[in-house]
């Protein structure tokens, strides 16, 4: 049976492919969006608009009445070169004040007319990240939280998605690490190497917690279905690598080369506190989509970068 669905973020690069994949599937959909005739050239014709800002209570709120999921996918980018005071307020808004008042829409509504479910995106830095990069570094749903500014974010924007159990919805919160597709980080992280610039970063011992866009989509999917799955959920494939692993995989898959390294100090100056996350991984397992029978498309690295790239190899 079809099910009617309500997304924030359905124009960014997961957002988009999981109104595809949606959409093959025969649910009907409803895209939040600040411009509806920006957004329309991105969709088949029977994708719904809704116009409406997330970081602002409005009407937007009112078309949440009806649907059976919620999937809340909006967040700043974090690419910015500097993380100044500014920036991270922008981060913070985007994600926690969205996660308010999409919870705030659920909450006026009467409660037959209330989604089943929410399935709200965070993040892998809500961990720890790991210091001496070892083999036991492996961090589940069950591991505590860090204490820097990312994880102090993403404990506030669960936190938000969490008040929505009090109104008897489901809530399932994707701890997402790196996607890989295109158009997504990978886009500006291989633009290095097809310059036979590219190579690890740092160390490169650091983990990399990933996934292919394929195998995300999948998952909320997965949760939206999942009647039993609910809380925290690591989206990560089932095997992290090293930093070093990663660069030298990307370069075979780009048929490039993979030597020349970035050092950490060079990183830090041009990045500034952003270069702490790029420096210290972690090495996340998706203990609860495997616990819920949830088979992965990419589980290796190599399957996924060559689908990735497939004929941009020269």
């Amino acid at each position: 049976m079809s099910k009617r669905i309500f997304i924030t973020g359905g124009t960014g690069f997961i957002g988009g492919a999981l109104v595809a994949r949606l959409r093959a599937r025969g649910d009907d959909v409803i895209v939040l969006t600040r411009d509806p005739g920006s957004a329309a050239g991105k969709f088949d014709a029977e994708v719904e608009l809704v116009r409406g800002d997330p970081n602002r209570a409005g009407p937007w709120q009112a078309q949440l009445a009806g649907v059976d999921a919620v999937v809340h996918l909006v967040g700043e980018a974090m690419d910015a070169k500097r993380w100044d005071a500014q920036f991270k307020q922008r981060l913070r808004d985007s994600r926690v004040e969205t996660t308010r008042y999409v919870v705030e829409g659920i909450a006026a509504l009467a409660p037959d007319e209330r989604p089943s479910v929410l399935v709200s995106a965070s993040g892998v830095d809500y961990y720890a990240a790991a210091d001496r990069f070892s083999d036991g570094d492996e961090v589940t749903e069950r591991d505590p939280p860090g204490d820097r500014f990312l994880a102090r974010l993403c404990i506030n924007w669960e936190r938000e998605a969490g008040a929505a159990e009090a109104y008897g919805v489901r809530v399932v919160r994707m701890r997402t690490g790196l996607v890989l597709g295109t158009g997504g980080a990978l886009d500006k992280m291989s633009l290095p190497f097809k310059l036979f610039g590219g190579g690890p970063i740092g160390s490169g011992r650091q983990w990399i917690s990933w996934l292919h866009v394929d195998d995300a989509t999948r998952a909320y999917v997965h949760a939206i279905d999942d009647e039993k799955l609910a809380g925290p959920v690591n989206l990560v494939a089932p095997v992290a690598v090293r930093a070093k692993e990663f660069a030298r995989a990307l370069g075979n898959a780009l048929g490039r080369p993979s030597w020349l390294p970035v050092p950490g100090v060079a990183l830090k100056v041009t990045l500034g506190e952003f270069a702490d996350y790029i420096l210290h991984g972690r090495r996340a397992v998706p203990a609860a989509l495997l616990a819920h029978g949830f088979q992965f498309s990419y589980p290796e690295l190599q399957s996924a970068l060559a689908e990735v790239f497939g004929g941009e190899r020269r």
